[in-house]
């Protein structure tokens, strides 16, 4: 690990970024129509597609990825809520229980914090020795460059929250009946390890931002400009050298249309 750029990258983030009042609804609407364009045509043309959410607790990953899976259609959509491993995995290399659930063709698969478990809390908590995730690093770039060389689009994006922001959310979720769920003792855990956190976190953004397989890191103090820019991210990745055109009409459909009785 080395230099500032390392140890500065979270810190030189702009944390008052925000959306002018009404352009939020505008512009999530078009970006779900986006994304209803997009899945049509992975079904179509057998595209696959993986997304990666990180970020800090209470960041904002799973609102984002709420917008998005609620336009598309379940059959060729999935959202992998990843926790700590069970026994098993444990028994087995750590990037076993994400091989098995990489999309099929014409699928595109989201993970809510993915493989790079191995170099932020595994790391920070003592869970893999210091060989172990300094060689991640490595293993996780030529497993991205594999699935990349095999045509699957990979969108990353890094929430980032200030502080201060994070413990506002945190009240708030254990004031909230219906978001009380949300919060662990984990989070306040790992709150106190912020420094260490933020330490890794920079050092992966560093490590692991390749030509194929990009980090977006977003400040995401305000709600809503993060969610716009993470979902245009992910458009922009998943639409990049796709042909986004409608399924033109099955002509055999269209004759048996045509031959319908009348009503």
């Amino acid at each position: 690990m080395g230099g500032s750029k390392a140890q500065g990258l979270l810190s030189s983030l702009d944390m008052e970024q925000s959306l002018k009042a009404g352009e939020y609804e505008t512009r999530l609407a078009e970006l779900q129509q986006r994304f209803e364009v997009i899945q049509q045509a992975y079904l179509f043309r057998g595209q696959t597609a993986v997304v990666v959410f990180e970020g800090w607790d209470a960041a904002g990953k799973g609102g984002a990825i709420r917008r998005i899976s609620a336009v598309m259609d379940p059959r060729g959509f999935k959202v992998w809520p990843i926790g700590a491993p069970e026994p098993r995995d444990l028994r087995r290399h750590y990037m076993a229980r994400f091989w098995e659930r990489l999309p099929a063709r014409g699928e595109i698969c989201v993970f809510d914090r993915s493989w790079y478990g191995r170099v932020l809390v595994e790391r920070v908590e003592g869970l893999a020795s210091e060989p172990q995730w300094r060689r991640a690093y490595r293993e996780i770039n030529e497993f991205e460059r594999l699935l990349a060389d095999d045509g699957t689009h990979i969108a990353k994006v890094f929430l980032y929250i200030t502080a201060e922001e994070q413990l506002e959310r945190f009240e708030k979720r254990l004031k909230d009946p219906l978001k009380r769920w949300k919060l662990s003792y984990e989070d306040f855990r790992n709150r106190e390890r912020w420094g260490d956190y933020e330490r890794a976190a920079n050092e992966m953004l560093e490590e692991t931002s390749t030509p194929h397989a990009p980090w977006l890191v977003v400040p995401a103090n305000s709600k809503k400009y993060a969610r716009i820019a993470a979902l245009t991210e992910v458009a922009d990745r998943l639409s990049q050298g796709v042909d986004l055109s409608p399924r033109p009409v099955d002509e055999e459909l269209e004759r048996r249309f045509a031959a319908l009785p009348e009503r």
